[in-house]
């Protein structure tokens, strides 16, 4: 007999973590996750951040803990991956959604800033993959990996944004999850991305403000940027049971912009 939809997209009593989930769309995937019944662990670089954050998530009666940490630094990913493992028992679910951008043209592109766009990035979602999936995962034959990528990873940013680290980073996150879905799919893990267009966060405020909201709203077919509802049922899709045959996928969550660029 089939499982009603509503028991596949039951997350009670897994555990997720998220990186950078104490705002913006991280925090919003931690609550999509949390309403669906898992425990969740964020994790940001910053406590105060950290703090208001399980505050908004227990008033929604969501059981949330969370660690400050610096996801760039290798030591650092692998002491949040065992605090969260030692709190929650295990991780089920693991959301790479912590990352940054840089603004510069590319002919003056400066080495640190692609170096850290690429370490936060890039580095660090393969650092927490490999040992989410190492310790907890793969011995249990079962997981969810969900990154978080970018329309910006799809295409060349719009003229006028000069963001050539950031695009190469989501591109580079796009294409681990397919080659992380390939490996390990023999062990019951699912690798996805989510891959959001313009949506109102810190991160996109300068780029919204430089480009004006009225005129990147007139390439969206939908007429409007994300809200914080618009990542919700994506998230829980493909950390579900009724994601379980779904891997190495990327999925657009743009209002459109991506099926009519270029």
């Amino acid at each position: 007999m089939t499982r009603h939809v509503r028991e596949l997209l039951d997350l009670t009593g897994r555990k997720a973590l998220i990186t950078g989930g104490s705002r913006g769309l991280g925090l919003q995937v931690a609550e999509a996750l949390g309403e669906a019944g898992a425990d969740v662990f964020i994790t940001a670089r910053k406590e105060a951040d950290l703090e208001s954050a399980g505050d908004h998530l227990r008033e929604r009666g969501i059981r949330v803990q969370y660690i400050a940490g610096d996801a760039a630094v290798p030591s650092e990913v692998e002491r949040i991956c065992s605090n969260a493992i030692e709190r929650l028992g295990t991780v089920d679910i693991l959301v790479n959604n912590a990352g940054a951008t840089w603004g510069a043209p590319a002919e003056e592109y400066p080495l640190e800033a692609w170096d850290k766009v690429m370490n936060l990035n890039v580095r660090s979602v393969f650092l927490f993959s490999q040992y989410i999936a190492r310790r907890c995962m793969i011995p249990r034959r079962d997981g969810r990996i969900l990154m978080m990528a970018s329309v910006g990873g799809l295409m060349g940013a719009p003229v006028g944004v000069k963001t050539v680290a950031y695009n190469t980073s989501k591109a580079a996150v796009i294409n681990l999850t397919r080659a992380l879905a390939g490996e390990w799919g023999e062990f019951g893990i699912t690798v996805n991305a989510l891959a959001p267009g313009f949506f109102p966060t810190k991160m996109t405020r300068d780029t919204l403000a430089s480009q004006g909201v009225n005129e990147l709203i007139s390439r969206i077919p939908l007429r409007r940027l994300g809200d914080e509802e618009d990542l919700k049922g994506a998230a829980v899709l493909l950390t579900s049971l009724a994601g379980k045959h779904i891997s190495g996928q990327v999925l657009a969550v743009d209002g459109g912009a991506s099926a009519i660029a270029g």
